[in-house]
């Protein structure tokens, strides 16, 4: 591992990168997760097969190419909008980092659709009637009674949808986010040595993962609480 030394400061920045990725496309995949489930179940035809379309596509299509289509799709939209008002401007682009959290929000956001569409119908129905009975909204009903109702069934799957996410942040370097792997591969370039670098971003990633796996636990400890004191 001394091929490493001096590089230390840069996977730490670049761990930085990771972890603020981590948590832009984490809220994404709960979000268009939540839109999914919702669509899926919801009574309208149009939005079942959109919603459909959506976990079909990004489920069935390789992640790196989500990734470029996202990256090089956008800038091509861009450039040729502001080609309209300035024929000079030769290149415009999303950052690498907005365009990666995008691209991994879509990707694991249709995973987690079917994950919470399936802990949506583990929900007792009775209590969606008892909020029915008390005149509460169905916008309110969703939000206060199925969303916590389901979370505690969703955990244990979503756990692995969170390690995923940590995951595919390292496909991003293909886009030219200042990553851990991209990081490793500057080292391996400089060096000549590619294994201590490659050796080095799996021990932080391995970090990583191992974090997202006690903290899932302890959720999932303390969303069943209840259970453990019926016993």
């Amino acid at each position: 591992m001394e091929a490493t030394i001096g590089w230390w400061d840069d996977f730490f920045w670049a761990g930085v990168e990771v972890v603020q990725v981590f948590f832009v496309a984490l809220a994404g995949t709960v979000a268009f997760g939540l839109m999914g489930a919702a669509a899926k179940l919801s009574n309208s035809r149009i939005a079942q097969k959109i919603a459909n379309a959506y976990t079909i596509v990004f489920r069935g299509t390789p992640e790196i190419l989500i990734l470029l289509l996202i990256y090089f799709g956008s800038a091509i939209t861009l450039t040729a909008i502001v080609n309209i008002f300035d024929p000079t401007v030769k290149f415009v682009d999303i950052p690498p980092f907005w365009a990666g959290s995008f691209g991994i929000s879509l990707i694991v956001g249709g995973y987690a659709t079917e994950t919470f569409r399936g802990a949506f119908l583990g929900v007792d129905p009775g209590q969606i009637e008892a909020a029915r009975a008390l005149g509460i909204s169905t916008v309110k009903t969703f939000f206060y009674v199925r969303v916590p109702a389901m979370w505690r069934l969703a955990l244990p799957p979503f756990g692995n949808h969170m390690l995923s996410v940590i995951k595919d942040t390292a496909l991003i370097s293909v886009i030219g986010l200042n990553e851990l792997l991209f990081v490793a591969e500057q080292g391996m370039a400089a060096t000549a040595e590619p294994f201590p670098f490659f050796i080095a971003v799996g021990a932080i990633y391995l970090g990583f993962s191992t974090i997202i796996t006690l903290t899932t636990m302890a959720l999932e400890k303390h969303a069943n609480k209840h259970l453990e004191r019926v016993r």
